[in-house]
C-alpha cells in the first residue's frame, strides 16, 4: 500500500485537493490518503473540509494573527519535519502556489520523499504579479518529481525551464470539486434562497471578487470606482460583492460602494454559497484564479481585473477578458456584455480549457501504475 500524504493549508489548496482525495479513499487497497493542513487560512478552509467530509490525520494549526509570510515558512517548515517523520510517505501532494505548497514540496525534498505538483507549470512571467505566488510555483516545479499539468500550455512552461519529465496534463481538480459540490447542493435549493434573499434575481447579477495585494492602493480604488460606475449606470443589475476580510480590501470597498443599493457587500462566502451563487449570476469580476477556471464550466463569462494573470489558456479560450484594473476598461467591457448578446453568448459558450471533471481519475490511474 502506498502512502499519499496531501499538504494543504488555505481554501483554495481545499477545494482542489478534496476530489482527488476522494478518489484516492475509493481504493484503500492501493493507497492510504493521509491528510495534513497547516491552517495558512483557518475559518475557510474548515469550511471547505465540512463541506466535502474531510477529518485532517494532521493539524499544524499555524494561523496566528497578523503572521509574515517569515512567519508561516518558518513556523510551518519545523512543524511539517514531524508530520513526515511520523507518517513516512511514499509521495506528498502539493497543490497551486501557497506559502504551504512551497513548504510541503520542500519538507518533502529535505526528507528525500518525493512530491507531486497539482495544477503545475502555471506562469505569469512576472515574478513580482502575483506575489509570493508566481516564485513559489517556479521553486515548487524544480523541487517536484511529478507535475500534473492542468494544460498544454502549464506542460510547455515547464519545458522552457527544462523540467520534462514526469510531467502530465490532465486538467484541473477545481472542475472536478465544482461537479462534487454541485452535486451535493443539487437538494439545498431553498436553503440558498434564503439565504440569499435580499437579492432580486429577476435582475442580472454581477458577482464580484477582489483582494489581490498588488492592487492595494490606486488600481483597487479604480476597481471600485468602476464597480459603482457600473452600478448608477445600469439599474436591472445586481452587484454581489463578498469582501476580504484585509483592511486594505474592507477600508476601500465601504467607502466607495456601502451607499449603492444595486450594490451589496457581504461577508466572506462560504464556499457552497460561492458556489451555488456562481451558477446564478451573468457575469463574474474578479482576481481570483480559481473562479477563472469555474465560472466558465458553469458558462460564466469572466472579467479578470488584473495586469496579467498565470492563467493564460482562459484568455486564448475566450472564457474571460484581461481588463487590468483600468476603470474605463473595465466599465467598457461590462457594459458590452450587459449589451451585446452575441458578445456575451461567444464567451458564455467557449469550451473551458480546464478540463472536464475527470482529472482526479486521470491522476489516480497514472499513479497505479507508477512504481513509487
Amino acid at each position: 500500500m502506498k502512502k499519499i500524504l496531501f499538504v494543504f493549508g488555505t481554501r483554495p489548496e481545499a477545494i482542489k485537493m478534496a476530489p482527488l482525495i476522494k478518489e484516492f479513499s475509493r481504493f484503500p487497497e492501493l493507497f492510504q490518503a493521509i491528510t495534513c493542513i497547516t491552517g495558512q487560512h483557518r475559518h475557510m478552509l474548515d469550511q471547505v473540509l465540512a463541506f466535502f467530509s474531510i477529518t485532517p490525520d494532521y493539524d499544524l494549526n499555524l494561523m496566528q494573527p497578523d503572521q509574515s509570510l517569515f512567519d508561516i515558512t518558518s513556523k510551518g517548515l519545523k512543524a511539517l519535519e514531524a508530520v513526515l517523520e511520523d507518517c513516512t510517505p511514499s509521495l506528498v501532494f502539493v497543490q497551486g502556489d501557497t506559502t504551504t505548497a512551497f513548504l510541503g514540496a520542500l519538507g518533502s525534498y529535505y526528507k528525500k520523499i518525493k512530491v507531486a505538483h497539482l495544477e503545475a507549470g502555471l506562469r505569469s512571467g512576472n515574478r513580482q504579479s502575483p506575489f509570493p505566488e508566481e516564485g513559489n510555483r517556479i521553486m515548487i516545479g524544480h523541487l517536484a518529481d511529478f507535475h500534473f499539468a492542468p494544460t498544454n500550455t502549464a506542460q510547455k512552461n515547464l519545458a522552457q525551464e527544462n523540467i520534462r519529465d514526469n510531467v502530465y496534463v490532465v486538467g484541473n481538480t477545481v472542475i472536478d470539486a465544482l461537479y462534487l459540490g454541485l452535486s451535493i447542493l443539487k437538494e439545498e435549493e431553498a436553503t440558498y434562497l434564503r439565504f440569499f434573499h435580499k437579492l432580486d434575481f429577476t435582475k442580472k447579477i454581477i458577482l464580484v471578487t477582489g483582494h489581490r495585494r498588488e492592487s492595494f492602493g490606486a488600481p483597487f480604488e479604480n476597481i471600485c470606482l468602476a464597480i459603482k460606475k457600473i452600478a448608477q449606470t445600469f439599474e436591472d443589475v445586481e452587484v454581489v460583492y463578498p469582501v476580504h476580510l484585509n483592511p486594505n480590501v474592507q477600508g476601500v470597498v465601504n467607502r466607495i460602494l456601502s451607499d449603492q443599493p444595486n450594490i451589496h457587500l457581504l461577508a466572506p462566502l462560504e464556499y457552497p454559497h460561492l458556489l451555488w451563487l456562481m451558477e446564478k449570476s451573468y457575469l463574474v469580476l474578479t482576481d481570483s484564479g480559481g473562479i477563472q477556471e469555474e465560472a466558465p464550466s458553469l458558462g460564466k463569462p469572466v472579467l479578470v481585473m488584473r495586469e496579467v494573470t498565470e492563467r493564460t489558456e482562459g484568455i486564448e479560450a475566450g472564457t474571460a477578458a484581461l481588463v487590468g484594473t483600468d476603470r474605463q476598461t473595465i466599465v467598457q467591457k461590462v457594459t458590452e456584455l450587459l449589451q451585446d448578446q452575441p458578445v456575451y453568448e461567444s464567451m458564455a459558450n467557449a469550451v473551458n480549457p480546464y478540463g472536464d471533471g475527470t482529472t482526479s481519475q486521470q491522476i489516480v490511474s497514472l499513479l497505479q501504475g507508477i512504481q513509487l
